[in-house]
């Protein structure tokens, strides 16, 4: 079981930051990955979230040397998020495909028109994809149970903060007033209870 949570937090130290880096790369600088093109944006964060990646392999040593150890009640949690980020995921298939999800209809809008989407858990949530990568995130640092995962799980909550904020800003050039009245309607990651009146 050790071997198991030590992997999984290995896991969580590299793919966690290269994910944040993805598309916080992608949404910052959006103008100018468009005037690159699609395959040359993809090759150059893909090569940046996997320096990123073997810069936090080298320090596993370091980043992996407090292990609070295996916890039944933390694992539990942990398949709990992990069950719901894995429903969740299920449901953003079924509006989102591949080209979606790797960023393609920001990088190319003409190329791959992508619409509105403002059903499903998008009619709950205005980020679920961004909830359902922390939740699995928090779900597997709970099975890991060391203190790098945690922290990769903190140091996600105002990435994705700041990731939303840009990603808003290119979705209002977009879509315009149509997406500022679905803000208006949809809380951005935690949904409303529902109006019993």
């Amino acid at each position: 079981m050790d071997r198991f949570r030590y992997c999984v937090a290995l896991l969580v130290v590299m793919v966690g930051p290269t994910i944040l880096v993805y598309w916080l790369a992608i949404h910052r600088w959006i103008r100018l990955w468009r005037r690159l093109g699609a395959a040359a944006t993809l090759g150059a964060v893909w090569s940046l979230m996997l320096v990123s990646a073997a810069g936090l392999f080298r320090a596993r040593g370091w980043l992996l040397s407090v292990d609070f150890g295996t916890h039944r009640f933390l694992a539990i949690a942990g398949l709990i998020c992990l069950g719901i980020a894995g429903w969740l995921g299920w449901e953003l298939r079924r509006n989102f495909g591949f080209r979606v999800l790797l960023g393609l209809p920001e990088l190319a809008p003409s190329r791959y028109p992508a619409r509105l989407i403002a059903e499903g858990v998008h009619a709950r949530v205005r980020h679920p994809r961004y909830v359902q990568l922390f939740v699995a995130l928090a779900g597997w640092s709970l099975l890991a149970n060391y203190a790098a995962s945690y922290a990769v799980c903190a140091l996600w909550i105002p990435g994705v903060w700041v990731m939303a904020r840009l990603e808003e800003r290119e979705l209002r050039e977009r879509f315009g007033p149509a997406y500022e009245e679905y803000c208006r309607r949809v809380p951005a990651f935690v949904p409303r209870r529902p109006d019993r009146s």
